[in-house]
């Protein structure tokens, strides 16, 4: 961590057009490492860093902040919201990747996989992502079922018992329609994880194993954290995985079978 805050100390201009990796590279270390260097320093997570690495490289030039950010703004070509947006998403890939314990998620991916019942909590953009591990783990014949209903979460919440998982997604760790379902999964026996951008948020204390989400920016023209969204469809791609391939002799036929009975509404239709 010595070597990466050195670097970015030294040449602000040169570091801010490096990704994770290349900063990596540069300095000898891991990508982990810069992430948590980047922490350490105050920001969220490595983009930010390397905003204001750029910031303060433009003003040692300039004398003044430059004149365009990252952010999108009003009166953005949208050539130039599809550059803005590639570049986001895509170092909050690497900054997710980066930082996901891999201890936790193979944790979190064996009690999946020995769940007699799922139940996935998410609200608004979350529960979008919480639909789509429930249809996921469906597909390879598990029992799992999302809810976006506060009110149906709990009363679900209530059934669950040992041996049973609950999986609730927040970035901001602290929404409480999601964390209150988990509260009561947790008391009543269930194993319980946690897909957040804040792993000190309100939602650890009722987490078994925990899953860090980048801590993605948001802007006035960004409301709905698109990029934390993707980096949480990150965290649930690697779920399903890891469960596949823990249980392929059961979870391959089955794919095969859900693939086989929607095939037909995949055909042209005869006129």
């Amino acid at each position: 961590m010595q070597r990466v805050a050195e670097a970015v100390a030294g040449d602000p201009a040169g570091c801010a057009a490096l990704t994770v990796t290349g900063l990596a590279e540069r300095t000898g270390t891991s990508e982990a490492t810069v992430v948590r260097t980047s922490r350490l320093l105050g920001y969220p997570g490595y983009r930010d860093l390397r905003l204001a690495l750029a910031a303060l490289a433009a003003q040692q030039a300039t004398g003044r902040a430059p004149a365009v950010t990252a952010d999108i703004a009003v009166d953005d070509s949208l050539t130039d919201v599809v550059t803005k947006l590639a570049q986001e998403e895509q170092q909050c890939l690497a900054d997710t990747a980066a930082a996901l314990d891999t201890t936790q998620l193979e944790a979190a991916v064996a009690a999946l996989a020995g769940a007699r019942r799922i139940d996935v909590y998410g609200i608004g953009a979350s529960s979008l992502v919480g639909q789509d591990l429930a249809q996921k783990l469906l597909r390879i014949g598990l029992i799992a079922h999302a809810h976006a209903d506060p009110h149906l979460a709990v009363t679900n919440a209530v059934q669950m018992r040992t041996g049973d998982v609950a999986v609730a997604i927040t970035h901001s760790g602290r929404t409480t329609d999601v964390i209150e379902p988990l509260r009561v999964a947790f008391d009543h026996g269930a194993t319980t994880i946690a897909i957040t951008g804040r792993p000190d948020g309100e939602i650890a204390a009722y987490a078994d194993h925990i899953l860090t989400t980048s801590t993605a920016r948001e802007s006035e023209l960004r409301p709905a954290a698109m990029s934390s969204r993707t980096s949480q469809l990150l965290v649930v791609d690697c779920l399903f995985v890891g469960v596949a391939q823990r249980t392929y002799e059961t979870a391959a036929p089955a794919l095969s079978a859900s693939y086989e009975a929607l095939a037909h509404r995949h055909s042209p239709r005869p006129r």
